[in-house]
């Protein structure tokens, strides 16, 4: 298999780290399984900064803090947590949620806030939930929306974890 082909899950887990790209002779290191802990010893360790719509995809290629380029191949539907761990043959690595340009949206009254999150949800947008605000991806005709719904928003960059979702395992 060449350096830069991404196998399959099943094919990932059956290979040694130099054919997945761990050798010296190759720049493709390999993730393929997401821990459910940290590992016991993390000093030194890489991480890999990632915007929620690259945690959320399954194949993705990126670099790590430390230069190298990795290749991720998770099972579908995997969504990666910012603070999460992935692994792979030799190599152990901390996601970070990056900076992302968001809608910060919040009311006076908890009525708005759920009216809000109703139109949002109805339009299968994204949206990180709290007790006093909603995060959302920037998007000009949604800030526009909730402008008109008698909302206070404000642009900012802040890191991204929106709701699982009602069929998301783990709720």
């Amino acid at each position: 298999m060449g350096a830069r082909t991404v196998p399959s899950l099943a094919e990932a887990h059956r290979l040694d780290p130099h054919e997945l790209g761990g050798g010296e002779s190759s720049s493709l290191w390999w993730l393929t399984r997401k821990l459910q802990q940290a590992p016991d010893s993390t000093a030194g360790q890489p991480s890999l900064s990632l915007s929620f719509d690259l945690r959320s995809r399954s194949r993705i290629k990126a670099r790590l803090s430390d230069g190298r380029d990795v290749g991720i191949v998770l099972p579908r539907g995997t969504v990666v947590r910012g603070g999460e761990w992935l692994a792979g043959p030799g190599l152990t690595v901390q996601v970070l949620a990056a900076q992302e340009d968001l809608i910060d949206v919040r009311s006076n009254t908890p009525l708005k806030l759920l009216r809000a999150a109703y139109h949002l949800g109805n339009r299968h947008i994204p949206v990180q939930v709290s007790e006093d605000f909603l995060r959302l991806g920037w998007d000009s005709v949604l800030a526009d929306m909730l402008i008109g719904l008698g909302l206070n928003i404000e642009r900012l960059s802040a890191s991204f974890e929106p709701e699982a979702g009602a069929y998301a395992h783990g709720v």
